[in-house]
């Protein structure tokens, strides 16, 4: 053989070994990147209590993973956090959220703001009715902007023994049924009865650092006495609600500014009336469900008002493995899944097919005061408004109205003609409409 055919011959072989070393090693990196999990990051500003949160993850999200192979990252965030990182990541053009759950008002920010993906291309969810009210409140600025995911609301637990006390001309039934003789006037009459015959007071409110005593405010007290949330913020009829409430907290528990759930306090009869989320009195009830009944929140002059809490699951415009956001959002919206949050943490189904599966005992107790609540026919349904980031501004205005008249005994017309400018400038800052209701 000659010098060049060994040469030939040898640099044939070294080619045929790199083809082949080179083959290996790409089919090595498809098979690895074949093998790579799908991951995604769902960032939510519900469930995010530490209890809460380790029930989504140990349960709803290890069975969904063990189910489709799909490894969910469970980020627990307020709404500020949620809005300004859901603003950089869509103004950078890197979304790195696949998944958002979050209430409605906020949802509808992100899709005026163009920052939500229309759901509608993904068709309809087979197995599962949403209510009406939520499939409309869903369709936003020209979008399917969210899937109905969670309901909840905030009631008023009753401890039986408060029965005893109750004033002249209110009865049991009354209450039970939220007819037109339980209003916030016959509560200060019951308040009052109870702190005088008890040696004690017996009503209180989550009106800790973390409590939600901000949405009896706004969403509660507001509507019941103006008819509004916002617009009659300054108006003689909130001078009156604000001298109502000033009266009352005279009776109240003066640790409720250190609650920040109702369910233990309840639980300890510290307080035998008290107002929370349904989520965070359900441990009260499931543990001495004998003992405590959930009713309608009483009446003001414009009506009963109170909040619909709805949340939503979103899908961010542009964002990384929406087939597996999309796969998660049939996941949580079963029936059997729903059932499992209500019976977990305390929010309720978003599709009819789960309402009907809610077992007897504590849940419905809830279930029973939630839509005794929800059937009052002077309802005033209020929702959280849209603000984004300006979220906490929002609540600071009513706490802080709170603090100087109730808390400092401040002149009421002065605070609340003094705030209310501030409380307008958020929405016209943000463009976001005034919410319901509007009487």
């Amino acid at each position: 053989m000659s010098y060049y055919s060994a040469l030939t011959k040898t640099a044939a072989i070294i080619i045929a070994l790199i083809v082949i070393i080179a083959a290996a090693g790409i089919g090595y990196y498809i098979i690895t990147q074949q093998a790579q999990p799908t991951k995604i990051i769902w960032v939510s500003t519900q469930l995010v209590p530490p209890e809460e949160q380790a029930f989504v993850k140990d349960q709803l999200l290890a069975e969904f993973t063990k189910e489709t192979g799909i490894q969910v990252e469970f980020v627990g965030s307020s709404y500020e956090d949620l809005a300004t990182r859901l603003e950089s990541e869509e103004g950078a053009g890197k979304v790195t959220i696949s998944l958002i759950g979050e209430l409605h008002g906020g949802l509808d920010y992100f899709a005026s703001k163009g920052w939500l993906e229309d759901l509608g291309k993904f068709g309809a969810l087979s197995g599962r009715t949403f209510p009406k009210v939520l499939e409309d409140y869903s369709k936003l600025h020209g979008i399917k902007a969210y899937i109905p995911w969670m309901t909840a609301t905030y009631v008023m637990v009753i401890n039986k023994k408060a029965f005893n006390y109750l004033p002249d001309d209110l009865t049991q039934d009354d209450i039970m049924q939220g007819t037109s003789k339980w209003t916030y006037d016959a509560f200060l009459a019951w308040a009052k009865r109870l702190y005088e015959e008890t040696g004690g007071p017996k009503v209180g409110f989550p009106a800790g650092p973390k409590g939600l005593f901000v949405r009896f405010l706004h969403g509660y007290l507001y509507p019941a006495f103006t008819g509004a949330q916002v617009k009659n913020f300054d108006s003689q009829d909130a001078v009156t609600m604000w001298e109502w409430l000033k009266e009352l907290w005279q009776y109240v528990h003066p640790s409720s500014t250190t609650w920040d759930a109702m369910a233990d306090p309840l639980l300890k009869e510290e307080v035998w009336i008290a107002w929370d989320h349904t989520a965070r009195i359900k441990d009260a009830i499931a543990t001495k469900p004998d003992d405590f009944i959930v009713v309608p929140v009483p009446a003001g002059p414009k009506g009963r008002g109170f909040i619909l809490v709805i949340a939503g699951l979103a899908v961010p415009k542009g964002a990384p493995n929406e087939d597996a956001a999309w796969k998660l959002i049939e996941y949580l919206t079963r029936p059997g899944t729903q059932v499992k949050v209500l019976q977990n943490v305390g929010f309720f189904p978003s599709v009819n097919e789960a309402t009907g599966a809610v077992p007897e005992g504590p849940l419905k107790i809830l279930a029973s005061g939630v839509n005794k609540q929800l059937g009052t026919t002077d309802a005033l349904v209020a929702l959280i408004p849209s603000l984004g980031a300006k979220g906490g501004d929002f609540k600071n205005v009513y706490i802080t109205a709170f603090q100087r008249i109730v808390q400092n005994g401040e002149d009421i017309q002065a605070v609340i003609s003094e705030l209310k400018p501030q409380l307008m400038g958020l929405f016209e800052e943000t463009g976001a409409p005034l919410p319901p209701p509007d009487v």
